[in-house]
Formats: C-alpha cells, structure tokens, sequence
C-alpha cells in the first residue's frame, strides 16, 4: 500500500447523456461509470461523483446548497423581492442570483435521505469509498434567515440536522465541504463548533476539506491559509483536503502549525486550469510540499477541489496525472 493516498475532492462533469435524459436510473447509471472511471485511473479512495445531487435546475454548482436545504424542516423557497434584491447586494454571494430558501422555523432533517445515497453508490465501489456532504457553516451563510436571525445559531441548527443523517451513513470516509469559510476567517470559532457536531456523528473516517472557491473555474473568496489554522485544529478531524495547487507556493509553510495528528491533504491538481498537469510536476508538488513541512507529512494528494465544471478527458488524464505522480515520488512500479 503507498504511504500516500489518492482521491477525488468529490464533484465530476456531468456526463452529456445524464442531462439529455435524467432519470432515477440514470443517476445511478451514471454513478457506476464515475467510479468505474476513477478505479480504472487508479485513485485509492473514490467518491460518486457526487452525482447523487444531481439537479438539472442547478447545474452550476450540481445540487451542492438546493440539495440539502430545500427538502428541511423550516425552511421555504419562498421570499420577498426586496429579499431577492438584498440578498444580490451580499459580497459573498455574488457568485448566485438567487438564494436557496428562507428559514421561517427551527430547522429539521425534514425529507433529506443521505444514507439512502451513500449505500446506493459504496454498493458500485471496489475500493475504499469516500461520501461528502456540505457544511453547515456554507448552508447558513446561503440562506435568508428568519427565523434564528443569528448565523452561528442557524448554522448549529444545520448541524444537528445533518448529523442525525451523518450518523446513518455506511462510508469508509465521511467529507464535509467548506468553501465559504476561507473567505470568512474571523467567523472560525463558531464554524468549527458546528462542524464538529457533524463530525462527531460520523462512523467512519472524518475529514474536512475547504478551498477558496470553485464556481465555473473562479476562485470566490479572497484569503489566505495562515487565517485558518486555528480553524483546522479546532476540528475532531482525521485528514483535511486543501487547496494548494492553485495557491501561492509559500503558502505552505502556514501548516507548520497544524496540528501533528491532522493528516495533511495536499491539493496538487489544478481543477481552475484545463491544461493537464505531468506525473513529474505531481512528484515535485509532493516534494515540495515535504521540504517545507517534514518528511511523512502529507498522507492524500488529491484535485484543489472537484472536477465539476470540466470536460470528462481533462479530468480523466488529471486523474491518471494524479496517480502517476504519486507512483512517481513513491518509486512505485506498475
């Protein structure tokens, strides 16, 4: 077995078909060719492609927020158009036009089914299989509140709903997604708790990944890794999963001050470029990431964040890349 692991951040490109002709099957159909694919690219921990959310009506960011708020208790696709209107004047959500619904009571699981997802796609996998979800503190900060008018207590309210869920769910590893927070360091205290609500469910393996952004290739948020170090070590975590491929070099030296436990996951794939990365260019990523930060430290590589928004070839050879550069740095033959 390598020292270091391979995996997927989560999302993968829609394939054409699924959207010419979505149906139940065809999410499933879909599904076992997106692990199918990633087995044959030879990555050690596959996901589904996060496929299980597939949403036609919100093929931008494939059902990441719609999915897990719309079906909860307390919460209306419902608002005002002064809502609307105030809701496009938020720095932070520039990157939507329209937000995922309005809390007008306290927050429940309502009809949301995660393990139901989870055991359909580990039934299709072979190998150590990975299910992601995302955060409470992203969910919160997406919606109109009316209800809590507090975003950290509607963010806990979030996070116990999930939890009841998380604590269901069959996977080898168990993911949650964070891609507003690094925008957002000074509200790390209070994400951090509600995280670890999720996390505490989780049965198997936790892990936390956070990147900067990833909507049509854009990075969102503007920040840097040094601002959320306490963040990082706040959280009941097994691994994180980082953007770093897409981010300043030198800012790798921040997770000197992570904590040693904290199994480090080192994004090395650019998912916001579609030029194809080089096992070589792989194999000096992880060497480089050593140096700076001690011989054994990184224990995944993976993609900055997942692959939704490019062509299945690019992100096919961005996968073999990822493989081979992995076997490269390790010596490994095939």
């Amino acid at each position: 077995m390598p020292r270091i692991l391979t995996t997927v951040v989560g999302s993968y490109p829609v394939p054409d078909w699924l959207m010419a002709s979505p149906s139940e099957q065809a999410v499933l159909d879909a599904t076992r060719v997106v692990i199918h694919t990633q087995e044959r690219c030879g990555v050690d921990v596959v996901c589904d492609g996060e496929l299980y959310r597939f949403d036609i009506n919100h093929p931008e960011t494939n059902g990441m927020i719609e999915y897990f708020v719309r079906p909860m208790d307390g919460i209306t696709q419902r608002f005002s158009f002064d809502d609307l209107i105030a809701y496009r004047s938020k720095s932070g959500m520039k990157f939507r036009t329209r937000p995922p619904g309005t809390v007008i009571g306290p927050i429940g699981h309502g009809s949301l089914d995660l393990p139901l997802a989870c055991a359909r796609a580990k039934a299709l996998a072979s190998r150590t299989f990975k299910f992601t979800l995302t955060g409470p503190h992203m969910l919160a900060k997406t919606l109109i509140d009316r209800h809590y008018r507090d975003t950290a207590e509607l963010a806990h309210a979030i996070a116990d709903a999930l939890a009841e869920q998380v604590r269901h769910l069959d996977a080898d590893i168990v993911q949650v997604d964070e891609a507003n927070l690094p925008g957002h360091p000074e509200e790390w205290a209070w994400a951090a708790s509600a995280m670890n609500r999720v996390l505490d469910a989780v049965k198997g393996t936790p892990a936390v990944h956070l990147c900067f952004g990833n909507y049509g290739g854009q990075t969102i948020q503007k920040g840097s890794w040094d601002r959320l170090i306490d963040y990082l070590n706040a959280l009941h975590v097994d691994h994180v999963v980082l953007e770093c491929a897409h981010r300043p070099p030198e800012e790798l030296q921040a997770f000197r001050n992570l904590r040693p436990d904290i199994g480090f996951g080192l994004g090395v794939v650019d998912i916001k470029v579609t030029d194809v990365e080089s096992a070589d260019a792989v194999a000096r990523s992880i060497e480089r990431a050593e140096k700076a930060l001690g011989a054994g430290r990184v224990r995944y590589i993976h993609p900055d964040c997942g692959f939704w928004m490019l062509k299945r070839s690019i992100a096919d050879a961005k996968m073999r890349s990822l493989v081979l550069g992995r076997d490269r740095f390790e010596g490994i033959t095939r």
